[in-house]
C-alpha cells in the first residue's frame, strides 16, 4: 500500500483540486458556513467512531491497551469487526472496562442465505451491545468482479431478509460499500450500486458509505446522497493520496467538508474513522493508533 504523503502539501493539493467543487456545492447547498455567513457546524464527538480493522494488528498484540488508549484519544464508541479471538460476553467486557461502546459491528450475512447463522450472529451483536450491524463486503465472485445483475438482484433480496430478522431483534442493519458495486453490469447501463440501492427496502436496510471506496467508484458521495436521501445512516471517513492508496483522514484529497454539508440530508448518525492499510507492514502496528488519533483530531476540528 502507498504511505501518506505529509500534510502541507496533501492539505494544499486538495485544497486545490477542491475548490472549485466546494465553491458550486457551497451556492447549491446554501450552508450558512459554505457562504461566509453564521457559525460553522461541526461533527457532534458523541458521533464520532473508529472501525477497529483500522487497528486489528495491534489489537490481536493488546486488545485491553489498544482499547484504554482509543478512550484516552476520546473515542466513546468503535465499529468491531470480528471478536480478536474473543467471545462476543469476552469482548463486551473488555469495551466496558474502557469505557467504549460498539455502537456498530461489521458481520457478513450468509451465503447462501441461511436464517439460523444470521441469528446467531444477530445474538452476538445483542451481546456486544450494537444498534448498527453492517455486511462489509460484496462484489467480487470467483473470477474477480462481478457484472451480472442477476447476482446483485439475488443478493439484494438476502439483504432485504437479513434486515426483517435485524429489525426485529431491534438493531438496524445496514450495506457498506466498496468500489466494485459501481461497475456497470454486463448489457445494461445501470450498476450493481443501482441494484442494491433500488431493490432493497429503505426501512430495512440503510446504507453506510464508504466515501474512500466510492471515490475509486467514480461515485461522487454527494451524488449517492442526493439519490439516497436520509437512508445514509454512517460512513467511513477515510482518505486518498495522490496515488489512489490510502491517507489518514485529513491528510488526503478528499474534500469531506462538501460531503459533510449534506449530513442532514443524508441522515448521518456515525462519522466513522478508518484506514484499511494502517498497521499493515511498512506501517507498525502503532502506526494505527496514529491513525486513530488523527482521525478523531481532524474530525473534532472540522468546520463546514
Amino acid at each position: 500500500m502507498h504511505e501518506s504523503p505529509s500534510r502541507p502539501s496533501a492539505l494544499s493539493r486538495r485544497n486545490l483540486l477542491g475548490a472549485a467543487a466546494a465553491g458550486a456545492a457551497a451556492t447549491a447547498i446554501g450552508s450558512p458556513a459554505a457562504a461566509g455567513g453564521g457559525s460553522a457546524h461541526r461533527v457532534p464527538r458523541d458521533q464520532i467512531s473508529v472501525q477497529l480493522y483500522t487497528l486489528r494488528n495491534q489489537l490481536a498484540i493488546d486488545l485491553e491497551g489498544s482499547f484504554a488508549e482509543l478512550a484516552e484519544i476520546g473515542y466513546t464508541r468503535v465499529e468491531h469487526a470480528g471478536f480478536v479471538g474473543r467471545t462476543a460476553a469476552q469482548f463486551r467486557a473488555a469495551l466496558d472496562n474502557a469505557g467504549l461502546r460498539a455502537t456498530s459491528g461489521h458481520a457478513g450475512i450468509p451465503q447462501p442465505w441461511n436464517a439460523e447463522t444470521w441469528k446467531r450472529t444477530l445474538d452476538d451483536a445483542a451481546v456486544v451491545g450494537n444498534k448498527f450491524i453492517v455486511h462489509p463486503y460484496f462484489g467480487t465472485g470467483p473470477t474477480g468482479p462481478i457484472r451480472d445483475a442477476a447476482v446483485y438482484r439475488a443478493f439484494a433480496a438476502d439483504l432485504n431478509s437479513a434486515g426483517e430478522l435485524a429489525r426485529r431483534a431491534g438493531l438496524s442493519f445496514g450495506y457498506h460499500n466498496h468500489h466494485n458495486e459501481f461497475l456497470r453490469q454486463t448489457g445494461t447501463e445501470i450498476t450493481g450500486f443501482d441494484i442494491l440501492t433500488g431493490e432493497t427496502d429503505p426501512r430495512l436496510v440503510h446504507l453506510e458509505v464508504d466515501i474512500y471506496w466510492a471515490w475509486r467508484g467514480a461515485a461522487d458521495p454527494v451524488d449517492l446522497i442526493e439519490r439516497n436521501r436520509r437512508r445514509i445512516k454512517q460512513v467511513h471517513v477515510k482518505d486518498m493520496n495522490v496515488s489512489s492508496g490510502f491517507a489518514d483522514p485529513g491528510d488526503g484529497l478528499i474534500d469531506f467538508e462538501r460531503v459533510f454539508r449534506r449530513a442532514h440530508e443524508a441522515g448521518l448518525i456515525e462519522y466513522i474513522v478508518e484506514r484499511d492499510d494502517a498497521g499493515s507492514p511498512p506501517r507498525t502496528p502503532e502506526q494505527a493508533l496514529d491513525t486513530a488519533r488523527v482521525g478523531y483530531q481532524y474530525l473534532t476540528g472540522l468546520r463546514y
